[in-house]
């Protein structure tokens, strides 16, 4: 039992990756800041807390700015076409509240609706860590993300528990936890996709 409270045991070592984890949540705002970059940041973030998952982070402000450089312009224009398509769903979902017609077809409208915005939350959770981790083109990271979503749902889900717990304890609960915020939820979320991406990379290599 003490060996798990030793300096090398996995208690220590996880409340150590907490930590970090703060750190990467302020270099990940910082880098968002001008929004545009939110894309490279999040990818930068994952991209270090991947490696965390598996006890390879080194140094992790130079591999989250390393990261966030290569990942810069594709992340970007990811990130900008995520940004359009949520818009564009919360103005839908905006018309769709206020309208809310009992009829079959604000019924079938509001079934799309539900459908494609979780979609969309299946793909803004995986699209990041995946371009962190693969090379690929803009429509295939989509695919593959959308595709991971769904094949690997209960994953999915308890990355969404991770991420609205989050929320619910920053808005509701203590809002200075908000220093943990994204950093600690891709942390979480890193050690539920470590497994999930290997065998991705290992059925591409197979192929």
């Amino acid at each position: 039992m003490s060996n798990l409270f030793n300096l090398d045991g996995p208690v220590l070592q996880f409340i150590n990756k907490i930590v970090y984890s703060v750190y990467l949540n302020i270099l990940w705002f910082i880098c968002c800041i001008p929004v545009v970059t939110a894309g490279a940041s999040t990818t930068a973030l994952f991209y270090v807390t991947l490696k965390m998952a598996k006890n390879e982070e080194g140094n992790i402000t130079k591999a989250f700015f390393r990261s966030f450089k290569d990942n810069l312009k594709q992340g970007t224009k990811i990130w900008l076409i995520l940004l359009a398509l949520g818009i564009l769903l919360g103005v839908d979902g905006y018309v769709l509240y206020h309208m809310r017609f009992e009829n079959v077809f604000w019924t079938l409208c509001t079934a799309v609706f539900c459908v494609a915005a979780a979609a969309y939350a299946i793909v803004l959770m995986y699209i990041f860590p995946l371009l962190a981790r693969f090379d690929n083109t803009i429509g295939a990271m989509f695919k593959n993300a959308l595709f991971i979503g769904i094949r690997f749902l209960l994953c999915t889900i308890l990355m969404a528990v991770i991420y609205f717990a989050m929320l619910l304890v920053v808005v509701r609960v203590f809002t200075p936890a908000v220093i943990f915020g994204e950093g600690l939820c891709a942390l979480l979320c890193s050690y539920l996709l470590s497994n999930i991406l290997l065998l991705c990379q290992e059925k591409g290599e197979n192929r």
